[in-house]
């Protein structure tokens, strides 16, 4: 089932006089449980695309579906409701808080979300959580002592801990080495599949690709 679609998406920057059109008419839909990867070159408008698709910034011109509603014809407060409530993020560094240990960083996530959840619910959602990236035996470590690995385990939880419709990962593996960043990708995949929501993601790493349904190249803000 098809959960999210741009239609015709546009990215337009303007430098005095000078017009720069980053992405010309996008047109891409996501399905539940596959995991879709953006490639391509420096430049070629994933990471706008990505962050647009996310809500964090504006298109020029489109439509930005998700389940069915145009994101873009809603104001800047049901954006940002979507994005902490129906979105999680990954990206290439952890931004784990480093006064926070492991378990406390996923409550905060929780906050942030707004969830209903009873305080004893989402430490048992918590807990869950962090056996499914393998990390519950570190909940009570602050990230200074946690390898790179580790830290994006702990940033994978923190992202699905309230149930996301739509995950967000951009270059989730650049600051790691291949053995650790197949284990991500591995356990991104696999978090995919068990929670059945949707992935997008955008890499440079081709070793990453065979972990994708889908792959989507781009250049020059355009889908090949």
């Amino acid at each position: 089932m098809t959960i999210f679609a741009l239609n015709k998406v546009k990215k337009t920057f303007t430098n005095g006089e000078i017009k720069e059109e980053i992405l010309k008419g996008i047109n891409l839909s996501l399905r539940e449980g596959e995991v879709t990867a953006l490639v391509g070159a420096s430049g070629s408008g994933k990471s706008t695309l990505l962050t647009i698709a996310a809500g964090l910034q504006p298109a020029s011109d489109g439509q930005i579906f998700f389940e069915g509603k145009d994101m873009t014809a809603m104001d800047s407060e049901q954006v940002r409701k979507i994005r902490a409530n129906k979105f999680g993020f990954v990206f290439q560094s952890s931004h784990l808080v480093p006064f926070l240990t492991v378990e406390e960083q996923l409550m905060l996530m929780l906050d942030v979300s707004e969830s209903k959840l009873k305080k004893y619910d989402q430490k048992r959602e918590v807990n869950r959580m962090l056996k499914l990236v393998e990390m519950d035996h570190r909940k009570s470590a602050y990230p200074a002592s946690l390898s790179g690995g580790e830290k994006q385990r702990v940033a994978i939880a923190r992202a699905i801990v309230h149930n996301p419709k739509v995950l967000f990962a951009d270059e989730p593996t650049a600051s790691l080495d291949s053995k650790r960043s197949k284990d991500v990708m591995s356990l991104i995949r696999n978090i995919t599949k068990t929670l059945y929501i949707t992935t997008l993601m955008v890499t440079h790493d081709e070793e990453m690709l065979p972990y994708a349904d889908h792959i989507i190249k781009m250049s020059d803000g355009m889908v090949l």
